[in-house]
């Protein structure tokens, strides 16, 4: 047996999880009518194919009606869920992993324009900012009825196969109930801790009633709210203290912070250029001091923090979730000591900022995450081998190059720069975001292991493609900043880019004019500030950055609100010209007929890239299939079809920001889902 600690067995109560690594509860936002169907069940079927010990499904599983999903939740309030957690607990089983589910009710934590359309409810009327509405104070006929759901749930949850059941307690309502700042109940339900912790008490003991005392039971919560005259430390262990003495509860999840917020929510879930795992010594202090089986995940993104958690008994179980969106195979890998091919988590929080704007869980550099049903996570060998070109060395181009060679293809990758990365590189450049340049040195070392041959410094042409005889070609050239948005003046301006890459030295006074929304405005509008400047960062939009969304947003504002920074939405740069030493800025508005003039040393635009296509289209007359993508083919996972050019030499594809300006994710799906069938 393995002496890695990450790999010895754990016994939780009746139950042997065979290592210590698990996926915390979360919701991939996947389910279709509320339940949790073959996507959803692929997606955990393929971590517990790959080791994991224990997945927790469904964060936020609804208990009640009047608690609709705040995005697409499971449903557990409907009996029709019992099938389809059933389907998903048998598939997990039958890789020996065990399987828990969240079930809350959200209270505050939602809106009364979903589902019912009946009111939100909380412990008392103070909104949520997060979702903006004003709840109604339960009343005890209220309570009852909310208990008794909890109880049904777990029961539907119990007879779907599940190993157990977590109760959330952060930012929902069961801590609703215990925070001052949000319980101003009266009665046996307010004031008290004792009173405050009555409602959670009651559930438990009813979800005993229903389940028995051998069914698993844990609850996840906030030990420490971080807000002044909320849940303190002291009060979080007296809390945990009262829950272990019930005798009803087999495991805590430490949870510190408060999620209300999008700043709170990212400080819990921290991102990209945050300190990892910032509260592993608080649930260690838990763990300690409770004695209570524990669990914890906070960006813990790495084998060695895992590890380390384990090692030194902070943790029994470690919470790897992020981390295995952007590798499902992690357990797998350090099974087989292959840590170095771990696809890394990079923090970027796609993910979760994808589900809060109404989206899907989507990884930003493994596009199979949630595809499973027809992406793969692990790419078969071909049964014909051939010789691949890729040009451009960037997201989209690595993703191409990694995949072909994972093939068994003979790939060589064209790049004009010195090194690969592309926007990506670019991107790393900003301190809080080198993470990012991990999406390419994974796949710089997966190529490399695969002799892919490199040709940096190289700005291919056509006779260099040809001379390699290739059976396929991949443009994944890229774009370049668009600057070119303005009725006059389009030469004055600087790009994003540019002050990013360090081409221009920032100016005293400047407008960065951001109508594509993403992080490159931001990005540059940080680096100005920081020199001392004076930004104004203006868009047409009715909010900035919408392509940038809520979490990630949170350490741009917090680097920007203390500096000389100005934010002004709804106007329009329409011209700029030169005024002596300075430059005015010509603006308008899609509003109203409304026009000023100001003045500026530097203006920065961000208005996305446009393609490098000119070799694409170079190549086209001598390709198969005259550069034709079958998109039918490429949604449903088909190989292309061979095209219909009698004198062509190879096939021909471009992918990326070379089609047109998108993002990361959007460039390595483009590859994937492409090259996969080559």
């Amino acid at each position: 047996m393995s002496k890695d600690p990450l790999l010895q067995p754990y016994r939780l109560k009746h139950l042997t999880l065979k290592n210590r690594i698990m996926i915390t509860s979360h919701e991939p936002a996947y389910p279709e009518d509320g339940m949790p169907k073959e996507r959803y069940r692929a997606y955990h079927e393929a971590r517990a194919k790959a080791g994991v010990a224990l997945t927790m499904t469904a964060g936020s599983a609804a208990v009640s009606r009047n608690s609709p999903p705040a995005f697409n939740n499971i449903l557990a309030y409907k009996d029709e869920v019992v099938p389809w957690i059933r389907r998903l607990t048998d598939a997990c089983h039958d890789h020996g992993c065990a399987v828990m589910i969240q079930l809350t009710h959200l209270g505050r934590r939602t809106t009364w324009n979903k589902g019912d359309w009946l009111p939100s409810v909380s412990a008392g009327h103070a909104q949520e900012p997060a979702h903006r509405a004003f709840p109604k104070q339960v009343e005890d006929w209220d309570i009852a009825r909310i208990v008794e759901d909890y109880a049904h749930a777990a029961e539907r949850m119990k007879a779907g196969g599940m190993d157990g059941i977590e109760l959330e307690a952060y930012g929902h309502l069961m801590d609703q109930f215990w925070s001052p700042l949000t319980n101003t109940l009266e009665g046996p339900y307010g004031g008290s801790l004792e009173n405050r912790m009555r409602f959670s008490l009651e559930v438990i003991e009813a979800i005993r009633k229903r389940v028995g005392d051998t069914f698993i039971v844990g609850i996840r919560f906030s030990a420490d709210e971080k807000l002044d005259g909320g849940i303190t430390p002291e009060e979080g262990l007296e809390i945990a203290r009262r829950l272990k003495a019930t005798g009803q509860i087999d495991f805590l999840n430490v949870i510190r912070g408060h999620i209300d917020t999008d700043p709170g929510l990212t400080d819990v879930i921290p991102v990209q250029g945050m300190r990892n795992a910032p509260h592993l010594d608080f649930a260690g202090t838990i763990r300690k001091e409770i004695g209570l089986p524990t669990f914890h995940a906070a960006k813990i993104p790495d084998v060695a923090t895992a590890r380390h958690a384990i090692a030194e008994g902070l943790l029994d179980m470690v919470g790897m979730t992020r981390a295995h969106m952007a590798d499902p195979l992690i357990v797998k890998k350090i099974a087989e000591k292959r840590e170095g091919d771990i696809r890394p988590c990079v923090g970027a929080t796609y993910c979760l900022d994808r589900i809060y704007q109404g989206g899907e869980a989507l990884c930003i550099h493994n596009a199979a995450t949630g595809r499973e049903l027809t992406m793969p996570h692990e790419i078969p060998p071909a049964d014909t081998k051939k010789k691949i070109v890729v040009v451009g060395a960037g997201p989209a181009g690595m993703e191409a190059a990694r995949v072909a060679a994972e093939r068994g293809h003979t790939v060589t990758v064209f790049e004009a720069a010195p090194d690969a990365g592309g926007q990506v590189r670019l991107t790393a450049q900003s301190e809080r975001r080198r993470e990012m340049i991990s999406i390419i040195d994974w796949r710089m070392d997966q190529c490399l292991s695969k002799n892919v041959t490199f040709r940096f410094n190289k700005f291919a042409e056509v006779s260099d493609i040809q001379s390699e005889s290739p059976d396929a070609v991949i443009v994944a050239t890229g774009g370049l900043p668009h600057t070119e948005v303005l009725s006059e003046g389009n030469d004055l301006v600087v790009s994003a880019w540019d002050i990013i890459a360090g081409d221009v030295k920032p100016g005293r006074r400047v407008l960065v004019y951001d109508d594509a929304g993403d992080h490159p405005a931001l990005q540059a509008a940080e680096m100005i500030a920081k020199s001392g400047a004076h930004v104004e960062i203006m868009t047409p939009d009715r909010s900035f950055a919408p392509e940038v969304m809520g979490m990630n947003l949170v350490p741009y504002v917090r680097a920007l609100q203390d500096k000389d920074v100005r934010f002004t939405v709804t106007y329009r740069l329409k011209a700029v010209r030169r005024s002596g030493n300075l430059l005015t800025a010509v603006i308008g508005t899609d509003y109203s007929a409304f026009r000023e003039e100001r003045d500026f040393d530097q203006i920065v635009v961000n208005h996305g890239t446009v393609p490098m296509d000119e070799l694409y289209f170079e190549l086209k007359p001598y390709s198969k299939n005259l550069g034709a993508v079958d998109q039918e083919a490429l949604i449903f996972g088909r190989p292309q079809p061979p095209g219909a050019n009698p004198d062509g030499r190879f096939a021909l594809y471009r992918i990326g920001d070379a089609v047109s300006a998108r993002n990361t994710h959007a460039a390595i799906y483009d590859a994937l889902r492409l090259v996969k069938d080559i």
